[in-house]
């Protein structure tokens, strides 16, 4: 150990071995974020100016709306300066600062769903306590709890991973500084950071799902037994967006670390490179369709819109 070469930084490989694809990913990329950026912004905008979406449902969305722009932005601006500029270092110290912002980001994410979905089984199946179940102060310290659970959990898991000694290479068949790829660089036992992920797994991922599951199991029960067909359908179109963000979400999760990764086979490290394309295009397209899916079938939010599009063309007057 005393005579190798402990690293400073790390060397991201990304698309490097297909110049062509990177200018192709590179406008992709840059589209999808400033899309990210203009629609979840106007959730955030109309959430905050508009009286009608003072709810609690619509303040979680906001949560949802400014959790993804802090997630892109702490990711897609180094990828689209790597794929452009063809710099691919990243220092010690930015690589822990973006693992850290990513993990925070996607820990408090399942959290949020998964208040989300207690928020709608509330409404849904105890309408008539919702307002003193659900009141400021409740929905409120949930958001906070999220915020602060995936900052805590995001602090145990970057400190365990950036204090191992890193002597064997510095290469990182990645876009980003994903934890897994950064442990596979360790040269010194990471059991204990396999321990603390396992466990960290279990609860941002299984627990909020649980979560949502059996909300929705109440909340299909509910819906079923209910004699008018316009309450069914309005019942249904409160719950659909969220489901929806939920299957995406989760999905994208199961289909990035769920399935086998190449490993010491030929041509393994390009397949490792394209699992990483894979996976930073999923983190992407997931927070740029959760305001669009928010958007299409809500009449509150399409409203909101509308109202800070006639303030804004009659300020510009």
């Amino acid at each position: 150990m005393g005579n190798q070469t402990f690293w400073k930084e790390f060397i991201l490989i990304g698309l490097s071995g297909y110049p062509k694809l990177e200018i192709i990913f590179f406008a992709l990329i840059l589209v999808m974020y400033l899309v990210i950026l203009m629609g979840n912004g106007v959730l955030i905008l109309a959430s905050i100016f508009d009286s009608r979406l003072h709810t609690p449902m619509y303040f979680f969305l906001g949560n949802l709306s400014f959790l993804d722009i802090c997630y892109t932005s702490s990711s897609v601006p180094s990828t689209l300066v790597s794929l452009i500029s063809k710099k691919r270092n990243i220092s010690f110290s930015g690589c822990a600062v973006q693992m850290f912002l990513g993990f925070a980001m996607g820990s408090t994410e399942c959290f949020l769903l998964g208040v989300m979905a207690f928020d709608r089984y509330v409404a849904i199946c105890n309408p008539l306590r919702y307002p003193v179940i659900m009141n400021k102060l409740a929905y409120v310290l949930m958001a906070s709890l999220s915020w602060l659970s995936g900052g805590v959990n995001s602090i145990v898991q970057t400190t365990l991973a950036m204090r191992l000694p890193f002597c064997q290479n510095n290469i990182i068949n990645h876009f980003l500084c994903e934890i897994l790829a950064v442990l596979k660089l360790a040269c010194a036992d990471i059991s204990l950071n396999i321990t603390t992920l396992t466990l960290s797994n279990m609860v941002f991922l299984v627990l909020p799902l649980l979560i949502i599951f059996f909300s929705y199991m109440f909340i299909l029960y509910t819906i079923l037994r209910m004699n008018s067909a316009a309450g069914r359908r309005k019942a249904f179109s409160t719950c659909s967006a969220h489901l929806t963000v939920v299957i995406i979400f989760y999905g994208t999760i199961f289909f990035m670390y769920a399935k086998p990764k190449s490993r010491e086979m030929p041509g393994g490290t390009q397949m490792q490179a394209s699992e990483g394309l894979i996976s930073m295009f999923y983190g992407v397209v997931t927070p740029m369709l959760n305001p669009i899916i928010y958007s299409l079938r809500n009449k509150d939010v399409q409203a909101a819109v509308k109202y800070l599009l006639r303030r804004r063309a009659l300020i510009n007057r």
